[in-house]
């Protein structure tokens, strides 16, 4: 006989095919272009958005260098296929992931995923124009970051904030939001399986002396004086991940894809590999803890910059990359453990998110807080499903 509950998850499955959305699942990201030709554009989003990078004289200087980085970004793009791949890799989690969450959550059910980005298409503003079109009852912004920081998560937050500006925010929509998930245990042991992968692959006589470099998205050293909690969020992934893994290796924490003159997060990752490789460390393994789909900085900085042309000039003798979350079941357990334990419990908004940095003197910032609170109502801590 099948179960009460398998009914209702084939039920769920059948209506996410046939009715409109119950539930959407906005997944955030700062996407990446998928053609050569978009290259362009993009460059110059990220260099006049002064959430992600501030420049001085930024409306001059940033598009200067997004014009000036264009023809070298291109050609990257086009040693790994022609385009980044976050789209494709975003709608495949986004279907395991709604997926999963009709049997776990048939109530809620159908759920639909919608993807916005900040620097390419599907951008933040035609996606919250379509799942108003679409008459979803709830939306849960999700942050495809990991790790908070204001210029990746905030800035995608800022857009949302920006959109609803001018115009009515929808009355029967329910809002709430996941802002940061750093600590969540299946994170960790995603991460932890997939450098499991990548430590079979050397000799046993080497393997429990290989050197694991964790590496990240670095940040401009003022953010951090700033308050920005992304370092210590990223080292709490970090830390979880080698409780999770349970091996002698040492490791560390480095930082790469530094952009423009300004100071940044140190030690990088490529000097760390050259440095490391000077002290007779010759075996080593990079995981890229703060992304969770292969990219440009992945699939071309990691791989063919580092892992590729700075390990044999540095003299390194093997040197593995660990694979992205990308659709790794565990980490779709993870994602689908995430959501739902949020649908049930919440907060709508967490306070966490309302605490603004100690340092912040932005303006834009503190609109967007408020108009956050404003956006899931008074009652901050109200679980999403109420009874």
């Amino acid at each position: 006989m099948i179960s009460s509950f398998c009914k209702s998850a084939t039920l769920a499955r059948r209506m996410s095919t046939s009715a409109k959305p119950k539930t959407a699942i906005v997944m955030l990201n700062m996407g990446g272009p998928e053609t050569t030709d978009q290259v362009g554009g993009y460059l110059l989003r990220i260099m006049t958005d002064r959430d992600m990078i501030q420049l001085p004289v930024q409306s001059r200087l940033g598009p200067w260098i997004a014009k000036r980085r264009t023809e070298e970004v291109q050609k990257k793009y086009s040693e790994i296929g022609g385009g980044s791949p976050i789209l494709k890799w975003t709608n495949t989690q986004g279907e395991l992931l709604t997926k999963k969450l009709d049997q776990l959550s048939p109530e809620t059910a159908p759920h639909k995923h919608y993807v916005a980005f900040r620097y390419v298409p599907p951008f933040t503003a035609d996606t919250f124009s379509q799942l108003e079109k679409d008459g979803v009852e709830r939306a849960i912004i999700f942050s495809q970051y990991p790790q908070y920081s204001c210029a990746t998560t905030g800035s995608s937050l800022n857009a949302i904030a920006d959109f609803y500006r001018d115009r009515s925010v929808p009355k029967n929509i329910e809002f709430s939001m996941i802002e940061r998930w750093a600590t969540h245990p299946l994170l960790a042991e995603v991460f932890a399986e997939r450098i499991r992968e990548k430590l079979a692959k050397f000799e046993e006589t080497v393997r429990d002396d290989v050197l694991i470099l964790f590496t990240a998205h670095s940040l401009p050293l003022k953010a951090v004086s700033r308050g920005d909690t992304y370092p210590h969020e990223v080292a709490a992934t970090v830390a979880l991940t080698m409780s999770k893994l349970q091996v002698p290796n040492p490791h560390r924490l480095v930082w790469q894809s530094k952009v423009g003159p300004l100071p940044w997060l140190q030690p990088y990752t490529d000097d760390a590999i050259k440095a490391y490789s000077k002290q007779g460390k010759k075996h080593l393994i990079l995981v890229p803890i703060a992304f969770v789909n292969e990219h440009i900085e992945t699939l071309h900085e990691l791989d063919i910059e580092y892992c590729d042309e700075l390990a044999k000039e540095a003299g390194v003798i093997q040197i593995e990359r660990a694979s992205a979350p990308n659709d790794h079941p565990t980490f779709i357990s993870a994602l689908a453990d995430i959501v739902s334990s949020h649908m049930k419990s919440g907060p709508r908004v967490s306070k966490q998110f309302l605490n603004r940095c100690p340092h912040c003197v932005s303006k834009r910032c503190e609109m967007s807080k408020k108009f956050f609170a404003q956006l899931v109502g008074s009652e901050i801590d109200k679980p999403f499903l109420t009874a």
